[in-house]
């Protein structure tokens, strides 16, 4: 008896449609804002050099930083490795609030990019909602 219920919380109902796209959409937008940043400080204007002076940064890390943001994006648009990625983002983006948090800034674009990131992945990969049920079957 107790054995039905937990298979049943094992495997996840399969995806909608709608629930998929919804998904690939909201794991694509901080893929592609951190693709811009990336690009960003690949190119180094004067905003990006006095935005990590601001938060403290010597200007010798943009181009690591750089290529973590896109290695850590890469990993998580690839549905293979997207939960590692989700979780490398997620050290990422909470580096990124505590350093705006540190200096006072608004800290509300990594936390949101961290919830679109999780929240999309929980959409789109049945692993995670399996890991995660937001409701129990019935007994």
């Amino acid at each position: 008896m107790e054995e039905g219920f937990v298979q049943s919380a094992s495997q996840p109902a399969p995806v909608s449609k709608k629930m998929l796209w919804a998904g690939w959409i909201m794991s694509a937008l901080p893929v592609l804002l951190l693709v811009f940043s990336a690009v960003a400080k690949l190119i180094k204007p004067a905003s990006v050099v006095d935005g990590f002076v601001r938060l403290g940064y010597p200007e010798s890390l943009i181009l690591p930083i750089a290529i973590l943001e896109l290695v850590c994006a890469a990993v998580y648009a690839l549905p293979r490795t997207s939960m590692l990625g989700a979780i490398l983002l997620t050290g990422y983006l909470g580096g990124a609030t505590a350093s705006l948090v540190r200096v006072g800034e608004a800290f509300w674009g990594p936390v949101i990019a961290g919830v679109l990131v999780w929240g999309g992945l929980f959409l789109r990969d049945p692993r995670l909602r399996a890991l995660i049920p937001l409701r129990r079957e019935p007994a």
